[in-house]
């Protein structure tokens, strides 16, 4: 039914990263800034911009708190080996599977942006995704395709992690694109949201929570 990906990546960072609580200054902070005025990360905000994609997923609901297989304590983290009773770092949390229709036909590609607007934190930016794609699959992204950086400096999902008592809200944000972006793997956070802003022309977002 769906296409297949080839030789997926595992998406997964080596160890999750906690962010750390409070402002977020610096490369990350200045990205959300200058995306959020063309209307990336900011879903509703942008009038010319339709949100016209619809984002689902089979182990996500609208308005649901986030699984805890992909958050940064969750058990999705096990490598199932009990390597980690040994000791030894356990692999980082799965990103989670997302599907999604109503792409306009220009698409000429597709883009993808985890973030928590409340905290300003992006936490997965995938980009140079093939139009005719109509999912990606747990914990793995086609080998065509490019991770940018988040918050956290990695090119990989890094596993929300909110401080208890809370509540925060995580969007998936499927974007459809002009073209490809052209960036390199590992672009920076402020290169590839900029580059997301000027050629979205359509957009969705599943939104969890954490409580």
């Amino acid at each position: 039914m769906f296409p297949a990906l080839p030789f997926p990546r595992i998406t997964g960072a080596p160890r999750p990263s906690r962010m750390l609580p409070g402002p977020r200054a610096g490369a990350a902070g200045a990205a959300l800034v200058l995306a959020t005025g063309c209307g990336v990360l900011s879903p509703g905000q942008n009038g010319d911009m339709p949100d016209d994609i619809n984002v689902t997923s089979p182990l996500m609901q609208e308005g649901r708190p986030l699984p805890a297989a992909y958050a940064c304590d969750g058990e999705g983290r096990g490598s199932g080996t009990g390597d980690e009773e040994d000791g030894q770092e356990a692999p980082g949390a799965y990103s989670p599977p997302l599907s999604w229709s109503g792409l306009p036909e220009e698409a000429g590609s597709i883009a993808l942006v985890v973030d928590d607007p409340q905290e300003a934190e992006v936490f997965w930016v995938v980009y140079d995704l093939d139009p005719q794609l109509v999912e990606l699959r747990q914990n793995t992204v086609p080998a065509d395709a490019k991770q940018g950086q988040n918050s956290a400096g990695e090119s990989a999902y890094s596993a929300p992690c909110p401080e208890p008592g809370q509540a925060y809200q995580y969007r998936f944000t499927v974007y459809a694109l002009d073209d490809p972006l052209g960036l390199p793997e590992g672009a920076s956070l402020n290169a590839s949201l900029e580059a997301i802003a000027e050629q979205a022309v359509a957009r969705g977002t599943l939104t969890t929570s954490n409580e």
